[in-house]
């Protein structure tokens, strides 16, 4: 079957030495989003641009004229150089970064690879992303023994940076407290009482904490460097979920902030392909990542010949885990060729994150409500407002458990099916608010926009479901 010679329609390349179109409505002719639908959602799931769609189409035709060159030649140089690029990205060694599917997915190689001892901890939040909550609920609930003991941080928002630290600290030594009689020896590499002798390494029990760099909902930063450093002083394991950092948070540099592990999304916020995400792993802990997930043909056995010369075989185990589309993967270069020529990584996301300022309080103006973080110490380009719905002081108050279940339907619904338009919702400390997405081609008359929709169906959803309660 001869292939067809691919030739991109307008939005569908760019012109190098050409300056871009001003950031805002006219950078919408290089998304595929339908004409009709304000998208102020983009943190879900990301929005491809179509230079990016273009490339991974092109790769597709590419691959299937001789898939076994890809796969056998061609696929690991192109690998090597995304995960370079993201490395560079995030400061990183090039060989202390993989790529996987995505965050949840990388969160489980991490969990799953300690092994567990009756006594150990294993911390989260009440603001977890839910599959991460669920994980850690699966690993202490699974029959199988040893499992650790789940512990959650309570956070009700707007909170500052340093009230968030504070109730950090409190908890991890609270729980240390309640269990004085266990022995954590099991700390990182970079806390004190770490021995470097390999046969101390997993003995006695540990404490890991999974810590959001930005939560999902409210999406709000989090102090996140302290809290590592906190982690550090008291010798608890740090893995931060990172899933909205890459490509929304300016200047990481992991080899400054020194997570024991860290994740983050690429097709969020960085414009690659759906699904992919890096995993950052420092070489001082590539030991406990035994194996990716799956386990592939490339796994050493810990206590082979082979591992005193391989290790773990880190990056080889997640080259290849088995057939999948590799196209979001190896073409993470070319979202960042095309972020680089709308004006690069600052440029992005300083407009991106005026516009989350702006446009929050535009947002919250037109509804009558107010926006979560009144300083902007939380925000970077999510802004998280009010909706016009009662808010209930105690639990039960104003929405039943079966209440708070179909107006999320209903919201979700009537946005999407009816008005076109659409931004996170969630219940939190007693009120229904809303998490948007401030994108390069977003404007504040977006903001205007949702908000004369949250009002409507916001009315309809009194009308509709909470008079039935007050009847």
């Amino acid at each position: 079957m001869p292939i067809p010679v691919l030739t991109p329609f307008s939005g569908e390349t760019y012109d190098v030495s050409q300056k871009p179109p001003p950031f805002g409505h006219a950078l919408k002719h290089y998304f595929a989003l339908d004409e009709d639908y304000v998208n102020l959602n983009h943190g879900s799931y990301g929005s491809l641009p179509l230079p990016v769609i273009f490339a991974t189409a092109r790769l597709a035709y590419e691959i299937e004229r001789n898939p076994d060159k890809f796969h056998r030649l061609t696929y690991k140089p192109m690998l090597d150089k995304a995960r370079e690029s993201v490395a560079k990205l995030i400061g990183a060694a090039v060989d202390e970064v993989v790529l996987v599917p995505n965050a949840t997915h990388a969160l489980n190689t991490v969990l799953r690879n300690f092994e567990w001892r009756e006594g150990d901890l294993l911390i989260g939040a009440s603001t977890t992303y839910g599959a991460v909550a669920n994980t850690i609920r699966y690993l202490a609930d699974r029959s199988e023994q040893p499992q650790p003991e789940a512990v959650a941080v309570e956070y009700t928002f707007p909170l500052t940076h340093a009230q968030i630290l504070d109730i950090f600290r409190a908890k991890l030594r609270e729980v240390k407290q309640q269990h004085a009689n266990t022995q954590f020896m099991d700390v990182p590499p970079l806390s004190p009482g770490y021995s470097e002798d390999p046969e101390a390494r997993g003995k006695g029990n540990k404490i890991v904490a999974v810590i959001d760099s930005i939560t999902a909902n409210p999406g709000a930063l989090m102090p996140w460097q302290e809290m590592v450093r906190v982690c550090r002083e008291e010798g608890v394991w740090s893995v931060i979920d990172a899933a909205h950092s890459i490509g929304q948070e300016p200047d990481i540099d992991l080899s400054e902030a020194k997570p024991d592990f860290w994740l983050s999304n690429c097709h969020k916020w960085l414009y690659a392909k759906r699904g992919c995400a890096a995993l950052y792993v420092p070489k001082r802990n590539q030991y406990i990542i035994k194996s990716s997930i799956p386990t592939p043909h490339e796994y050493v056995s810990p206590g082979s010949e082979e591992a005193k010369i391989k290790g773990t075989n880190f990056v080889k185990q997640h080259e290849w885990t088995g057939t999948l589309d590799q196209t979001p993967y190896v073409t993470v270069p070319d979202a960042l060729a095309f972020r680089e020529w709308l004006g690069g990584e600052k440029a992005i996301n300083d407009y991106c994150h005026k516009l989350a300022l702006e446009g929050g309080k535009k947002l919250a103006e037109v509804m009558g409500t107010r926006v979560m973080d009144e300083t902007g110490e939380l925000t970077l380009n999510m802004p998280n407002v009010l909706l016009p719905l009662p808010v209930e002081k105690t639990p039960g108050e104003v929405y039943t458990h079966a209440q708070l279940v179909e107006i999320n339907l209903y919201l979700r619904d009537k946005l999407l099916g009816e008005w076109k338009t659409y931004a996170a919702h969630y219940f939190h400390g007693g009120g229904w608010w809303c998490r948007c997405s401030a994108q390069v081609f977003n404007e504040v008359s977006d903001f205007e926009y949702l908000g004369k929709a949250f009002n409507a169906v916001c009315k309809e959803v009194e009308e509709n479901i909470l008079s039935k309660k007050a009847a």
